[in-house]
């Protein structure tokens, strides 16, 4: 229990640091998509799951954090400052009538702070205890869409449909493992914003008229429990001293409800040459409580883990029939997800520690399954990853303890086709360091 406490004494000024860096980074995302329920669902799992298709329920690694399956927790080894951080490039496909455009995007993934409780007699009897601290996007909304068309009387119409916002959770997990078995759960809070609005411009050669905003702001936010469980089956080999692990996994929430605030304003306003709008009067202001209902999932995989090779296998879905934003239901369906993923780390007995490629991890994994958003027909989405898992300090011996990684990968995904009318592609290049160990310990001799 000591060495925990030194640990977060000396890192937590360093991770309140980071979290203020977040709303730092720059961001120019443009889905369309995200108009609808609570935007587009950011990827769910760490950077070392991303490379293999982002299962993570019967996932566990003493190198980094993985904080969709809590029960993970109990295996932490080391101090652990795992933060992601990604880069996207999105190009949207029309296909009636045919157009084409693309956006960029850039944002912090997650931060996270893990550690091991030590128990030296709980230890001994296979007892272990393990906790997280972090905080992570859940979803995000921008958008921003412009329509020019004629109207009788009045030479055109200019109408921008403009939104920003998505939702955030902070949380501390906590796990305990006996022997074989693992719990553990995520408690905190999740938080979030909405802001559409429609902006009408009126254009004609002799009349003026006034440019009209219609806009409504909403702030929603509570507290939100998840958890999960994973068992492992060790599996002795007759020629070889090491086992493998074949390890299960599920974790899950329950349906939660949010308190928001939504307030809504119709007005006449000016934009001035940098774009800012300028009030001239307000038509309609109204303010109203409300609630968010946040639906439930569950999540089911197994992984199989031997010293090089890892494989695995999930089935998540999540029931968003449920979901319910001040009473409205949204052009939303049930959704779910299978993915797989594999991963070889080409190390063998008695390897050199000069061969550097020897001591790296090498991911592959795929997803597939409808996205949430059902406008005229359900949008299919797909896609694939590799990453590699990369070691930013080599051992020189087996005695040595340094695991600070950093985690690579990259995803092609698609979500939408011809039935939808519009396709969505996406690149995205993500960064994980896995900070731990040597980075944090304090020395006993010198």
């Amino acid at each position: 229990m000591h060495s925990a406490k030194l640990t977060l004494t000396k890192f937590l000024p360093i991770f309140i640091v980071t979290c203020s860096l977040q709303h730092a980074v720059f961001s120019q995302e443009n889905s369309p998509y995200s108009r609808y329920g609570l935007g587009d669902i950011v990827p769910q799992s760490n950077i070392v799951s991303r490379g293999m298709g982002g299962f993570a329920a019967g996932f566990s690694d003493y190198q980094s954090i993985n904080f969709i399956n809590p029960a993970s927790y109990a295996n932490l080894k080391t101090t652990i400052f795992d933060i992601g951080f990604e880069a996207d490039r999105r190009s949207l496909k029309s296909f009636n009538p045919p157009a084409r455009f693309s956006a960029t995007n850039a944002t912090i993934s997650y931060m996270q702070l893990g550690f091991p409780i030590k128990m030296k007699k709980a230890n001994k009897k296979d007892i272990f205890w393990g906790m997280n601290l972090g905080l992570r996007p859940v979803s995000k909304i921008n958008y921003k869409i412009t329509k020019l068309e004629k109207l009788p009387g009045i030479d055109s119409l200019g109408t921008i449909y403009e939104g920003s916002g998505g939702l955030n959770e902070a949380y501390l997990g906590t796990a305990i493992s006996i022997k074989h078995f693992s719990v553990g759960v995520n408690g905190g809070y999740m938080f979030g914003n909405r802001d559409f609005s429609t902006q009408l411009t009126f254009l004609n050669d002799t009349v003026q008229y006034a440019q009209s905003n219609t806009q409504t702001k909403s702030n929603y936010g509570g507290l939100f429990l998840n958890g999960g469980i994973q068992y492992e089956a060790r599996i002795k080999h007759k020629n070889n001293k090491r086992e493998s692990i074949l390890r299960f996994g599920a974790y899950g929430n329950l349906k939660q409800t949010l308190t928001a605030d939504r307030d809504a304003i119709v007005e006449t306003v000016l934009f001035d040459a940098s774009g800012n709008k300028i009030r001239i009067d307000s038509v309609y202001e109204n303010s109203t409580k409300g609630k968010v209902i946040y639906p439930s999932t569950l999540g089911v995989g197994v992984s199989y883990q031997s010293m090089n090779w890892l494989v695995g296998a999930d089935f998540e879905t999540t029931k968003w029939e449920d979901y319910r934003f001040f009473g409205d239901a949204d052009r939303v369906q049930n959704s779910w997800k299978v993915r797989v993923g594999t991963e070889y780390f080409p190390l063998k007995e008695n390897t050199s520690f000069k061969k550097y490629f020897s001591f790296v991890k090498y991911r592959f994994g795929f997803y597939y399954g409808p996205d949430y958003i059902k406008l005229t027909n359900s949008l299919p989405e797909y896609g694939f990853s590799f990453g590699m898992g990369l070691p930013m300090k080599l051992r020189k011996s087996y005695y040595e303890t340094q695991t600070s990684m950093l985690n690579t990968s990259i995803e092609f995904g698609s979500r939408g086709d011809k039935k939808s009318n519009l396709r969505e592609s996406t690149l995205r290049i993500s960064l994980g360091f896995s900070l731990s160990d040597l980075w944090f310990l304090r020395q006993k001799y010198q």
